[in-house]
């Protein structure tokens, strides 16, 4: 069965880190460029963060320029999510999502270029 399962996510305090994770099973995930969706409650499902299935390029939403830092490692399957000094704003539940479109095609926050999809793993940001 070809999945991502997203883990790392939990209740943290404002100006506090976590760090998220999703792995791929049942395929090779080193070919595929790799999204960070978020969605918080009662809001649109948005882009946060991207990298490149080859030279590891990135790119980052505004709203976690200089805070969020995306990576990969191609010999656990697993690209990762470091987030500091996380925001009440930044609660959420955030997806892993995977998409074989060359990453200077790829459209990188539309959510139909992506073919595989975790069940997402909930941020929440309180004192």
């Amino acid at each position: 069965q070809l999945q991502l399962v997203e883990s790392g996510g939990g209740l943290v305090q404002p100006g506090g880190s976590l760090r998220l994770s999703c792995t791929a099973s049942g395929f090779t995930l080193n070919s595929y460029a790799v999204a960070w969706f978020r969605q918080a409650p009662g809001k649109e499902r948005e882009g946060v963060s991207v990298i490149s299935s080859t030279d590891s390029s990135t790119r980052y939403a505004d709203f976690v320029k200089g805070r969020f830092i995306i990576s990969r490692d191609n010999a656990r399957n697993t690209v990762y999510l470091q987030m500091n000094s996380l925001k009440p704003e930044d609660t959420a539940i955030y997806y892993c999502a995977a998409g074989e479109v060359p990453f200077g095609l790829l459209l990188h926050w539309a959510q139909f270029e992506y073919d595989y999809w975790g069940q997402g793993t909930q941020v929440t940001v309180s004192s």
